[in-house]
């Protein structure tokens, strides 16, 4: 074998091992994003349901900044159900979370996994509805539940001649105290007022599809009404939906609590007679805000109220149709 032929070879091996150096070094090397895992913050979130888009915004609006921070979060749906909302908790405790971000399904049955949280030391944001137990939260961020229903009691009110009256039904979800606080505000705002009448109370948990129903359910019975008030938008579609097949739509005044696009576009066209709007980019800027500076050992609230306001056909030009606020 000549000189020439042992140096190729030798080249040849130099060169192999080169790459294996190489590829050892790019599959095992400590590029940081261990030590970055390690040194991130671990956020875990629980809204009370994924299938509405409020809750989508405001988890969109903490994601930002929780990404920006080089911090991860795991966002659970518990879908309405307090037992699997429960569970995911308890799964995300497990995972080493720091921060909960919670909306409670029922604000009594959440307490005990919220004592275990803050046994664990896991600091508790609750957003949009408060808990029966405020000292179980770090901070609460809320827009003002019950103003939402003054507003819309004195709305009614206004537009009211001497000698009117009013059969109102309300679409209600009694587990949710964001929920309560608002019918709390309208009903304290009617009452004792002359020719006011709440002839039925419709359980709905806030979903459209359970509102359509039952809805149906309480035309079928033939007891007059013509005033409809519903804890938020997506039971007030669902009324829509249901007045409307039974050709009622026109003649009985609807409300809401939210102001999303869809009833603000049904305002605008005269079908729903007003909605309470609520900030989902506030609330979920808030949170955000609220979190790292309790993270930072910084003094927070312990309630934050987003103001609210009434969209109605005189004002609802003025808002942007097309997006939540």
């Amino acid at each position: 074998m000549n000189f020439k032929r042992i140096l190729d070879i030798c080249n040849i091996i130099i060169a192999l091992v080169l790459v294996f150096l190489v590829a050892g070094y790019l599959l095992f090397r400590p590029d940081g994003s261990e030590s970055q895992d390690e040194d991130s913050i671990l956020i875990g979130a629980s809204y009370m349901t994924m299938n509405n888009e409020f809750f989508a915004i405001i988890n969109e609006q903490i994601s930002h900044r929780v990404e920006a921070e080089g911090d991860r979060m795991v966002v659970r749906d518990p879908a309405l159900n307090i037992d699997r909302q429960v569970e995911q908790i308890e799964d995300m405790l497990d995972m080493g979370i720091r921060v909960l971000i919670l909306t409670p399904v029922d604000s009594d049955a959440i307490s005990d996994v919220l004592k275990r949280a803050r046994a664990q030391g896991v600091t508790v944001i609750v957003v949009d509805s408060n808990l029966s137990d405020p000292s179980l939260a770090d901070c609460t961020i809320v827009s003002d539940n019950y103003r939402a229903g003054v507003l819309t009691g004195e709305y009614l009110l206004s537009k009211m001649k001497k000698g009117d009256r009013r059969n109102i039904v309300i679409m209600t979800h009694d587990s949710a105290l964001s929920g309560v606080e608002r019918v709390n505000g309208f009903t304290d705002t009617l009452r004792d007022q002359e020719g006011i009448s709440i002839v039925a109370r419709i359980p709905c948990e806030g979903k459209r599809e359970l509102a359509v129903p039952r809805m149906e359910e309480f035309i079928n019975k033939k007891i007059p009404f013509d005033c409809v008030f519903c804890l938020n938008d997506p039971s007030c579609m669902g009324a829509a939906a249901a007045l409307d097949s039974n050709n009622l739509l026109e003649s009985v005044d609807l409300y809401g609590v939210d102001a999303s696009p869809d009833v603000k576009a049904m305002i605008r066209d005269g079908k729903i007679k007003g909605s309470v709007a609520q900030s989902p980019t506030q609330v979920g800027e808030q949170a955000a805000a609220a979190m790292y500076k309790l993270l930072k050992g910084e003094k927070v609230s312990p309630l934050l109220l987003v103001p609210v306001e009434l969209v109605t056909i005189e004002n609802v030009e003025d808002h942007n149709v097309d997006r939540w606020q």
